[in-house]
């Protein structure tokens, strides 16, 4: 027997069985890099035929000249159902990519399990599931949404710190057959799990255009995550922030930025940039009131910050708590213990500016120097206070005409108080903000 040409043979067929998605790993890989590990994997699927390469694509290979482990779902096999051949060949390459302390990118696109094998699969989902989480933290993880993802790949996508959308991606627990059924509507899979849809879902999501988008995205990611600094403008002010210093114009701090998690909370943006050269993790608040989900949003972008050790920096125009029955009777509470939590245990450095309003909580947790921020600062136009303007006069002026009001907002809300007590490093002119920034993080950085 010609083993050589036994072995053309056997590829051809692992390849012919992954054309689809092999082109795709091209795209989004540079030219001819991807190495592929455990090719000739092979199970059963339930009607007999080997399920070639068990129905995963998994290798090695470079983006932008920088190695990545590839680990794509061959929707081709079995529809990209999991099954526990194929969750643990995507654990073992999980263990190279921990091993070797390299970024992992998963191509997904599921109809969910392969019906068949029963606590089988359930026993390699727990496994692939445990692997991924172990990995958060030590090595970032990308899913790229290539279609439809059901099921326990969706929970998989859930882990990542950073979920890619394609036009005509979606990503549920169920399919939309059976949320349909359940909502009595016929939902298409945009409707259940597109990018819009999952508005409440909080997941760092972002859209892209195509791989190469997707690449793009990727690359910029890790720069602001893994390489501390570059070369960049350290004197530069910005004179259009003293006309306006809103939420839109604060973008001009950054030199470089890639928004997480869009499509939920717009009032909070998270933002991953660089200023002076240097990668942040950005809150961005837009006149926001505090809700159980802005704050999960908060928190998870905090944990980020936490795990790979990205200065924190908060721009805050918050008015505290949202007072609303509910709101009052959401998670909010617990997810701002939470919070106070991952903020603790965040070893690097926190910067602070107020840059509107800053009212009750809405100080306390995002610009105190008593929950770790090592600099606060406020604009000239800041306010600081206990209450709202409008509560506050009537509550420390005894009056709610406009004269009171504008009393507490311009004398007793003023930023010179908090200053006066020791609280605030600095009020600036907002033209100035970015060399503050700089110099605050230059001081900070290890």
């Amino acid at each position: 027997m010609d083993k050589i040409s036994l072995l053309r043979t056997r590829r051809e067929a692992v390849v012919k069985a992954g054309q689809k998605i092999r082109s795709q790993i091209s795209a989004l890989c540079d030219e001819d890099s991807f190495v592929e590990l455990s090719a000739f994997s092979f199970s059963r699927t339930l009607d007999g035929a080997d399920a070639l390469g068990e129905g995963v694509v998994a290798g090695f290979a470079t983006i932008g000249g920088y190695p990545f482990y590839i680990i794509a779902l061959n929707h081709e096999v079995s529809f990209g159902g999991l099954s526990k051949g194929n969750c643990e060949k995507i654990a073992k390459t999980l263990n190279a990519a921990e091993k070797n302390e390299t970024p992992v990118v998963y191509l997904l696109q599921s109809q969910g399990v392969r019906v068949g094998e029963g606590v089988d699969v359930l026993e390699g989902i727990s496994t692939l599931l445990l692997k991924a989480t172990q990995l958060k933290g030590a090595v970032l993880q990308f899913a790229v949404l290539m279609g439809e993802v059901y099921g326990s790949a969706a929970v998989l996508a859930s882990v990542c710190d950073c979920v890619m959308f394609l036009k005509d991606s979606a990503v549920s627990l169920a399919s939309p057959l059976v949320l349909s059924a359940q909502e009595k509507k016929n939902l298409s899979p945009a409707e259940v799990g597109g990018f819009d849809a999952l508005k409440d879902a909080i997941l760092p999501a972002v859209r892209i255009s195509d791989m190469r988008d997707a690449a793009s995205k990727i690359l910029k990611f890790c720069d602001h995550v893994e390489i501390p600094v570059v070369d960049a403008e350290l004197n530069e002010t910005l004179p259009a922030l003293n006309r306006d210093a809103g939420a839109k114009a604060l973008e001009a701090v950054f030199e470089d930025s890639l928004e997480l998690g869009a499509n939920s909370c717009p009032e909070v943006r998270t933002v991953l940039g660089r200023i002076g050269g240097i990668a942040v993790a950005a809150v961005i608040f837009d006149n926001a009131s505090l809700t159980a989900q802005n704050v999960r949003k908060i928190k998870n972008f905090a944990e980020l910050a936490c795990c790979h050790g990205i200065p924190f920096v908060t721009f805050v125009d918050c008015l505290g708590v949202d007072r609303t029955l509910a709101a009052n009777n959401s998670g909010v509470l617990k997810e701002i213990g939470e919070y106070l939590s991952m903020l603790d245990a965040i070893d690097t450095a926190k910067v602070a500016v107020v840059t509107g309003r800053a009212v009750g909580l809405g100080y306390s947790l995002f610009a105190a120097k008593s929950v770790g921020f090592d600099y606060t600062y406020a604009l000239a136009t800041a306010q600081i206070s206990l209450f709202e303007s409008a509560e506050g006069a009537q509550i420390e002026l005894n009056g709610l005409d406009e004269a009171a009001v504008k009393r507490y907002s311009e004398e007793i809300a003023d930023p010179v108080h908090a200053a006066e007590g020791g609280y605030l490093d600095n009020i600036i002119e907002p033209q100035f903000l970015k060399q503050y920034l700089i110099a605050s993080l230059q001081t900070l950085i290890k």
